[in-house]
């Protein structure tokens, strides 16, 4: 555990992260007021005051908790991190053991998708059916990249849903309607939905909203899955910087995935 705790500071997964108190503050105050784009295909149960997304985010990742305070730095305690990779661990050691039906998925395609392509991998390797519905499902976007809506589809990527434009290039996205197209099929295929969803952004949020078991991960200015977590609709929201350099994710794919297939990975 010291050892990964260093490691997420010194890679700026956790601890001193680049994600600012602005972007912190102004996203929980979207959240709260109820702006669709901030709530992941997850509405929350009740009303949530700013101050109360604020505490739950302090609770949950160690950022300040003052809602007179918008600007400056901010931080994601890197212990809460590794507890809650460790409740992830203990999740995913479960349904290696009991061979679950999983989908893995998410919305950061050039960041943490590195740990969700060793997941997939090491779920398939340990006897998981690794689900993959709706390949090439078009689905709605937000408009907030260039100005435009982007022309977005399911793709599969080493087991992985991700969102892809065309074919051509793969978008970060907070869309729920990917996860909601790929429930849609199995559904329309008579099949049941996963015993498990790896996920994060909309694709973990309308997975939960579904009813479904989700474990997930999320930055310091997300609170959506956090408040999802506090109202007992999502498993386990790890907090972590979810866009560093992809290698900088593999002591965490090591950490989490211990003993999922007998070793570490």
């Amino acid at each position: 555990m010291p050892e990964l705790v260093n490691h997420l500071r010194e890679a700026l997964l956790a601890g001193d992260v680049e994600t600012t108190r602005d972007s912190n503050h102004g996203n929980a105050a979207a959240f709260a007021e109820g702006r669709e784009g901030y709530l992941f295909g997850l509405p929350p149960l009740k009303t949530w005051t700013l101050a109360e997304v604020l505490a739950v985010m302090a609770e949950r990742v160690g950022i300040d908790p003052d809602p007179e305070r918008s600007t400056g730095t901010d931080v994601i305690d890197p212990h809460k991190t590794a507890r809650a990779l460790e409740r992830m661990r203990d999740r995913l050691r479960q349904a290696a053991q009991r061979r679950e039906r999983v989908i893995v998925a998410t919305g950061h395609p050039a960041g943490i998708i590195e740990v969700h392509l060793a997941v997939a991998a090491a779920l398939r390797a340990a006897g998981c059916a690794l689900l993959q519905p709706a390949p090439g499902a078009p689905f709605a976007s937000p408009g907030h990249y260039m100005g435009r809506e982007l022309p977005l589809a399911v793709r599969y990527i080493g087991g992985v849903a991700v969102a892809a434009e065309r074919g051509i290039a793969l978008w970060h996205t907070h869309s729920p309607d990917g996860m909601r197209a790929m429930l849609a099929e199995l559904d329309r295929l008579g099949e049941a939905p996963p015993d498990l969803v790896v996920a994060d952004h909309g694709f973990a949020g309308a997975a939960a909203a579904a009813g479904l078991d989700v474990v997930s991960f999320a930055d310091s200015n997300d609170p959506a899955l956090f408040v999802g977590e506090a109202e007992g609709r999502v498993s386990v929201t790890v907090p972590i910087d979810d866009n560093v350099q992809p290698h900088h994710y593999w002591p965490v794919s090591e950490f989490l995935l211990d003993g999922v297939i007998g070793g570490k990975v």
